[in-house]
């Protein structure tokens, strides 16, 4: 049973309580004081002797390439166990696994996909790539999620698919997401990118969706510099996945290539490399994020406490969040009617790194010039372009975009203390943010 933390009981029982009060009483450090954090949080990726042999293993057997090494399969295999898929195919990166994902399923000119606008430009450039509308769905400013209750208003007679993104690692409202997929004949594509093992229900998420789609980029909880993978339940489309990301062609066996062509293709292949460090690097995903589970709810009960400061929902379906990233919501008029970018340099000054996150991806201007151009106006008629305008309004976006601030996953990886810190920065800021709006 989870610990219900009150305010009396929070100031009474945890030893946070002076870090966190005391700080407020100090001078901000945008105005001159000190600040409330002065060393780094833990840097990532991490790297050891792991990474350094299993790179200098590859490089000394002289199979760099997945069709004559082992490395890509045996992540595969193990990828698919980890999330509890049947398939797994590696990619070059999540983008790559979006990309092949839609060929696979033959959704492209004028067909429709359905995309939250808080997400990173991906989700959105893999639409565009085939020649398909992507629409935008309102974001649940409380979740940071796709609000499913606004999908079923945006579909029309050419809509194809539902890219859902379980952003920062918090899984989208999947029963209804799929409820309504299954209603109006749509296949589901899981932007899972930011959550490696994640769960809804009980199970990975990646694969409720006709594939689901990570990356490993840097940044990610799982990494290898670049990097991606689709899993998925169904033979033929991982076989239709492999084809796409392969040329257009399979493999004999034994490294041999197949030079014959089924279908249209790309490459899109993981090299044995990054195959070997994203192996090596699994080995300490699990115990990574456990530490970001309890630190995050710890750093919850503390936010909690400040008026104001709402940390991210969760649906009641999600059962395990990965923490890619950690997102909370301020209301700035318990600020003073402090501005986001005014809250945030108060507190990096504070030593406490939090950013703005996305900005709204609907009203970035290069999608309607995309739009306009020659591709577009002869796929699509001048009446749905012009009614593409009319749907795309997010009000539910334009406010989550205003009061979100992230810290990234790396800030949950190191002690208790950490947070009460970034507790302290945020209280503190909160308490002088009148002060900062005269100075």
């Amino acid at each position: 049973m989870k610990r219900q933390f009150t305010r009396r009981g929070f100031l009474s029982t945890t030893a946070a309580a002076p870090v966190v009060l005391q700080a407020a009483e100090e001078r901000p450090a945008i105005l001159g004081g000190k600040p409330v954090r002065t060393g780094r949080f833990p840097s990532w990726p991490v790297a050891e002797r792991k990474e350094e042999e299993a790179l200098a293993e590859v490089a000394r057997g002289r199979k760099w390439f997945r069709g004559s090494g082992k490395q890509v399969a045996a992540f595969e295999e193990a990828w698919a166990k980890m999330t509890g898929a049947k398939y797994c195919l590696a990619t070059s990166s999540g983008t790559a696994a979006l990309f092949t994902s839609l060929n696979a399923l033959g959704i492209g000119p004028g067909d429709e996909v359905l995309v939250p606008p808080f997400t990173f430009v991906a989700t959105i450039n893999v639409v565009l790539l085939q020649y398909a509308l992507p629409v935008f769905v309102d974001t649940d400013p409380e979740t940071c999620q796709m609000d499913a209750g606004t999908i079923e208003a945006a579909v029309r007679p050419r809509t194809a698919a539902i890219i859902p993104v379980h952003y920062g690692g918090n899984p989208a409202n999947l029963d209804e997401i799929l409820a309504i997929a299954r209603k109006r004949n749509l296949r589901v594509i899981e932007d899972a990118c930011q959550a490696h093992l994640a769960a809804w229900r009980g199970r990975n998420v990646g694969n409720y969706g006709e594939t689901g789609c990570f990356s490993f980029q840097e940044s990610k909880n799982l990494n290898c510099g670049d990097g991606g993978a689709i899993i998925t339940n169904d033979e033929a489309l991982m076989s239709r996945c492999y084809a796409f990301h392969n040329q257009g062609r399979r493999w004999k066996g034994g490294g041999d290539q197949e030079f014959s062509y089924g279908s249209a293709g790309c490459n899109l292949r993981l090299t044995e490399f990054q195959a070997a460090v994203l192996l090596s690097q699994m080995t300490r995903l699990e115990e990574q994020s456990r530490t970001r589970e309890q630190n995050a709810e710890y750093l919850d009960s503390l936010l909690r406490e400040i008026p104001g400061v709402r940390p991210q929902r969760r649906y009641a379906g999600c059962t395990r969040h990965n923490h890619h990233t950690y997102v909370f919501r301020f209301d700035k008029e318990q600020f003073a009617g402090m501005p986001k970018p005014m809250l945030l340099k108060a507190l990096n000054a504070e030593g406490i790194p939090g950013r703005a996150g996305y900005s709204p991806l609907n009203t970035v201007p290069f999608i309607k010039k995309a739009l306009e151009g020659r591709a577009y106006r002869s796929l699509f008629s001048k009446e749905r372009l012009a009614e593409w305008n009319e749907r795309n309004h997010c009000p539910g976006n334009e406010r989550l975009c205003r009061e979100s601030v992230v810290f990234s996953h790396q800030c949950l990886l190191g002690p208790r203390t950490d947070m009460e810190q970034i507790a302290a920065g945020v209280r503190k800021v909160q308490a002088h943010a009148a002060e900062m709006a005269r100075a």
